[in-house]
């Protein structure tokens, strides 16, 4: 194969799914500096646009549209809309979440299709509307933000451990459908992170799942990520040359560093 099959556009405008907060907003910021156009995409569009104006501003390139990966229609109107402002897009960074808790015995089925609808039929709606004329071009990028969830499921979060283990799923038979396309699908997953996701949960119940996430060794130090250490991960991912393929990806957060007992041999 000729190396020129590998090459990438200089311009390689990205959307990033989910980018009113945390991970896909430090996402948007981390792409745009590195050089990608951006789209960013969300229900709480008046985010999405202070965020785009600020990384205009830092001279970069950033469009804002609504998105509610919920709806057909909606993803659909993204799409065009994004087209229509930046090209042919390159790269999709599907970061859209929605987590809530309780248990799954008192969980109503309503509220736990919603959480399965936005995390995982969510994403199967954003490849539909961009994956296709990636694999006309014979290239692109489509990166699923997971979560250590998928691995091990956390208690009192069912709805959401399961669309991300779906999620994984999904995304391991699209690696095999899209072999020898040039389109590139890849998980980052990651840990415990700083973000507004469950920042409207009641004070007590967050106190008591993380009780629990202790009780199941869930929770082996109170560290957690900071939203960009994740948002470098994805940049990373849909930066790498044409030809090397990064998935999965896992971001943890590192255990404090205990500091070291001298010791009689070592009085330093």
């Amino acid at each position: 194969m000729s190396a020129g099959r590998y090459t990438q556009p200089e311009r390689r405008p990205a959307v990033v799914a989910g980018a009113s907060s945390g991970i896909g907003a430090e996402t948007a910021r981390a792409l745009a500096a590195a050089g990608f156009p951006v789209a960013l995409g969300a229900r709480r569009t008046d985010r999405c646009e202070e965020l785009a104006a600020a990384i205009r501003a830092e001279g970069g390139e950033a469009v804002a549209h609504p998105l509610d990966v919920s709806s057909d229609e909606a993803v659909a109107d993204f799409a065009a809309k994004v087209r229509a402002d930046l090209g042919d897009v390159e790269v999709v960074v599907s970061n859209a979440g929605l987590v809530g808790p309780g248990r799954l015995l008192e969980v109503g089925a309503e509220r736990f299709a919603r959480e399965l609808d936005v995390n995982l039929v969510g994403p199967y709606r954003l490849v539909q509307a961009f994956v296709p004329a990636m694999v006309a071009r014979r290239r692109g990028d489509v990166l699923f933000v997971s979560s250590d969830v998928a691995l091990r499921a956390r208690p009192f979060m069912s709805a959401y451990s399961a669309s991300k283990a779906g999620l994984e799923g999904l995304v391991a038979s699209l690696q095999m459908e899209l072999e020898g396309t040039g389109v590139r699908a890849s998980v980052v997953r990651p840990g415990p992170t700083w973000s507004e996701m469950g920042s409207d949960w009641d004070a007590e119940e967050t106190a008591f799942v993380l009780e629990q996430w202790v009780r199941f060794g869930l929770a082996r130090h109170p560290h957690f990520l900071k939203a960009r250490a994740v948002a470098d991960a994805i940049a990373t991912v849909v930066g790498a040359p044409r030809g090397v393929h990064l998935s999965p990806v896992d971001v943890n957060p590192e255990a404090p560093v205990t500091p070291v007992t001298p010791t009689a041999e070592d009085p330093s």
